[in-house]
């Protein structure tokens, strides 16, 4: 057997560089390059590596670790699960920061490479800077905190250990059914220590995406059920984009005449125009697609988990309709006592139509007319202006803030009219991002893609920070094209680092910052349920002791300035307008917008609900009254 003498970390990148994927006849390298903050667990080691075998693959410098790693996780999913960006960063805090992108990936089942450097494996100068020492345990490291956010997990404590660890990294990464974090650990001493590597180790090696067919037993079980439904209903999941069985699943609805809803991974897989299409399903979906689900007795979940955003609480279906699940995670197609059609949705979904050939959904006017209603209330969204007779649309004891926030900040702007602005003046191939407040809502309810795979929402995790950092890794995907990040002030103040990168990188990315000084989505819960307001909108500390002064006036745009990025600050939508039509014309720069928008100016309801907390013991009889109202929802939710 023909070696080569490396270092742990040497053979590593050597490893990583001939990583290939091969799907539908298509090969290509799998791993795009490595985004790094070097520190005292990685420079030595790994940066000397990359800076020595690196050829092929890309290397970027990071700024913040939680924010890189979110960078690789959007590009991961942009890319359909089919390339990967690695991570690295030292040890202690540098790793700990990447904890919450690892949660996000493997939530989201998007499949992440995370590198961090961790203490020696030699134990001689312990306690290391940045060291936790666990006195009941010294095998334990800040990198433990990684285990029960990754789906893989391994610590290389001798350089030879590398080739298991990274053939089950590879594993992980490249299954479908069970990718996420991948976590491989480095102790700093031993990414320097010489191994003599097997050359087939280090050599190409195409790992081929398993597209699983459908046994033929749950085909026709599925067929059973479905051709006894009167009111069948589809769900766009996630599953029908990484699959990339977009042709195959409108084929699929078009056949059978079956309607579909989408989650929010799962929309753009069909324009939003399509006569079939009903839009957003679950708690923050659109009366359409929540109409026909409330009446539907068999549902057809497409690469979906099903999480309670989308069943609302598992209270939006009937207590006797059935489900027919076609998914290729075993764990996710038996959810909700389905019938489970374990397999890939490519090739599953013309299977199944073929089985179904002159079946046809017993609908009349029913979804047309659905969809005509929802038309109605999108173009009352786009149009709602703030004026004297302003009601916001989440009507509360404290609607009065958008007053006083028209007062304090000099804005008038409804969050649903700025996002109708912006969805109509963009490109139709143009990415729009989010993750996180009132804004995901909003979008899976409003936002109408025109082109596929345009549409790229974290709510797996629904990370906050997630979305100026993952607009870089959409910008890194999809090239020329243009990317907008939604993201409200309270996600911009907690992470906009990977703001300077994309400035450094020349990656431009439109930053819509919905500045409405507030942590509006969670104040909206917060005094829905019966609260008063605590700690979720940005005011200054009042005469009282509490925080009822004035809204805090924060510039955004002379922040992204002071980076070196292009800004603006909008007031008006004629000022919106001409912002988005000349930031068009800007080349290579980030630009940011930061769009003064009422408080309480978002969406609300659809015939859905939302399963919290509610406090069963309170002074507050309106907390006392939401605890009823928990109750009544409870009773009429399906229990598995």
């Amino acid at each position: 057997m023909k070696t080569i003498r490396l270092t742990m970390a040497q053979a590593l990148v050597r490893f990583l560089e001939n990583q290939y994927i091969r799907y539908d006849g298509v090969e290509h390298p799998f791993v795009e390059g490595v985004i790094m903050l070097p520190g005292h667990g990685n420079v030595v080691g790994l940066g000397q590596a990359l800076g020595q075998e690196a050829h092929r693959l890309q290397v970027w410098q990071g700024k913040n670790e939680q924010g890189m790693a979110h960078t690789a996780v959007a590009f991961a999913r942009q890319c359909k699960r089919k390339k990967i960006i690695a991570v690295t960063s030292s040890v202690g805090p540098g790793a700990a920061n990447m904890v919450t992108a690892a949660a996000t990936a493997t939530a989201n089942n998007i499949p992440v490479l995370i590198l961090p450097g961790d203490v020696y494996a030699c134990r001689q100068p312990d306690p290391v800077l940045q060291q936790v020492e666990q006195t009941h345990d010294l095998s334990l490291s800040t990198n433990d905190a990684f285990r029960p956010v990754c789906r893989y997990w391994d610590r290389v404590v001798r350089p030879e250990q590398l080739m298991s660890a990274m053939l089950s990294a590879m594993r992980v990464l490249t299954d479908p059914a069970n990718t996420g974090a991948v976590c491989v650990a480095m102790p700093q001493d031993v990414e320097g220590e010489a191994y003599d590597y097997p050359e087939s180790f280090l050599a190409k090696r195409v790992w081929q995406l398993a597209r699983p067919l459908p046994e033929a037993e749950a085909v026709e079980e599925a067929v059973r059920v479905i051709r006894e439904a009167k009111r069948p209903m589809l769900i766009c999941g996630g599953g029908v984009r990484y699959s990339e069985a977009h042709e195959q699943f409108r084929a699929f609805a078009e056949a059978t005449g079956i309607p579909f809803g989408e989650t929010q991974a799962g929309k753009s897989a069909v324009v939003w125009d399509h006569p079939l299409n009903l839009g957003g399903i679950g708690t923050t979906g659109c009366s359409a697609a929540n109409e026909i689900a409330k009446e539907a007795d068999v549902i057809i979940g497409v690469g979906t988990r099903y999480t309670d955003f989308t069943t609302a609480s598992k209270w939006l279906f009937r207590e006797d309709a059935r489900f027919v699940n076609i998914n290729v995670s075993p764990f996710q197609a038996q959810k909700l006592d389905a019938v489970a059609v374990v397999a890939d949705a490519k090739r599953a979904l013309p299977v199944l139509q073929e089985a179904l050939a002159g079946y046809r959904a017993p609908y009349t006017e029913e979804v047309t007319a659905a969809r005509a209603r929802w038309q109605k209330e999108l173009d009352r969204l786009d149009s709602i202006t703030f004026g004297p007779d302003y009601v916001p649309e989440v009507n509360d004891a404290n609607a009065a803030s958008a007053f006083r926030f028209a007062e304090d900040l000099k804005a008038d702007l409804t969050q649903t009219a700025v996002l109708g602005v912006i969805n109509h003046a963009i490109d139709p191939e143009d990415v729009v991002i989010g993750a996180a407040g009132s804004l995901p809502g909003d979008m899976q309810r409003m936002w109408r893609p025109r082109a596929v795979d345009t549409y790229h929402m974290e709510y797996g995790y629904s990370c906050m920070g997630y979305e100026i950092s993952g607009a870089l890794g959409v910008k890194y995907a999809i090239g020329d094209r243009d990317v907008y990040a939604m993201t409200g002030d309270g996600s911009f103040i907690m992470l906009h680092s990977e703001m300077l990168t994309a400035l450094q990188e020349h990656k431009k990315i439109h930053i819509c910052l919905f500045n409405n000084a507030s942590f509006g989505c969670i104040n909206n819960l917060q005094v829905g349920h019966g609260n008063d307001t605590l700690c979720t909108e940005l005011r200054y500390r009042g005469q009282d002791g509490g925080f009822s002064g004035s809204f805090m006036p924060v510039d955004f745009a002379k922040i992204a300035e002071g980076y070196g990025c292009k800004a603006y600050t909008i007031h008006t939508l004629e000022e919106l307008r001409q912002a988005l039509a000349d930031a068009k014309r800007i080349q290579d720069v980030p630009v940011l917008f930061d769009i003064r928008v009422l408080p309480k100016s978002m969406t609300e309801g659809y015939g859905a609900w939302w399963r919290v907390g509610d406090t069963q013991v309170s002074e507050n009889p309106r907390n006392l009254a939401a605890y009823q109202d928990h109750l009544a929802h409870v009773k009429d939710a399906r229990k598995y």
